[in-house]
């Protein structure tokens, strides 16, 4: 009986290739020895659960936030944001020689 229940699982792999479905859940268990695919995120409807939505959400937020402090942290990021910096600073250095010329004051 060993050997019957065996080859049906040995077997299952290679007859799945030609086929999705079963192609993602049989290699995943049996290449994986010890680790229990998860249980199924759609009910009969085909309608995905709540957690396993908010889950997709979280890990996409998550790796959108990952992605945006790692391309901040390259030269080119930063060599934008000292120009950026430097824009703002001339503005505002601007803008206070206006104000002082409408008010009458001595440029300095």
């Amino acid at each position: 009986m060993t050997n019957e229940a065996n080859e049906p699982e040995a077997t299952e792999p290679a007859e799945a290739t030609g086929s999705v479905a079963p192609a993602v859940v049989a290699p995943t268990e049996s290449s994986v020895p010890g680790i229990a695919a998860p249980p199924p995120d759609y009910n009969q409807a085909g309608v995905p659960s709540l957690d396993y939505v908010r889950d997709k959400i979280d890990a996409r937020y998550g790796r959108s936030l990952g992605s945006t402090e790692l391309a901040q942290e390259t030269p080119e990021a930063r060599s934008f944001e000292e120009q950026a910096a430097k824009r703002e600073e001339a503005a505002r250095d601007k803008l206070a020689e206006i104000r002082r010329s409408l008010r009458g004051d001595p440029p300095s």
